[in-house]
């Protein structure tokens, strides 16, 4: 597993955007246009633009699908678990507050979420 820094936030903020961030990173979009069509998403579903359910939406628009991960080990599955396990693919992750990509293995964010627990992941398959 491997991290690398990813923040590209036109003003370099650090919080509250991680939805935007990774799904501009997944969906290979700027910042910019990822943050526009999430909030038409939740607009249209007259929800906050980094509801799970607005970012789902959006990512299922763009050919993702959603999976769940099982939560049957003694210990929390972590990212970094989630990100050696698929050295291969574009994914999403998220934790119910946080949302990170990891594409090709490599966890993608503006800090080292790697031993977080993911509840669920959108991949494009």
């Amino acid at each position: 597993m491997a991290y690398q820094y990813f923040n590209n936030n036109p003003s370099g903020k650090m919080t509250g955007d991680c939805v935007v961030r990774a799904v501009s990173l997944a969906t290979d979009e700027n910042w910019q246009k990822t943050y526009i069509g999430l909030a038409l998403q939740g607009f249209l579903m007259s929800e906050i633009l980094n509801a799970d359910s607005v970012w789902g939406a959006y990512l299922k628009n763009n050919g993702f699908i959603r999976h769940t991960i099982e939560n049957s080990k003694p210990d929390c599955y972590t990212i970094g678990d989630f990100a050696a396990d698929h050295p291969e693919g574009v994914y999403v992750l998220g934790t119910g507050s946080h949302a990170v990509s990891v594409i090709q293995g490599t966890v993608f964010d503006a800090w080292d979420s790697s031993n977080e627990c993911p509840i669920f992941y959108y991949s494009r398959d």
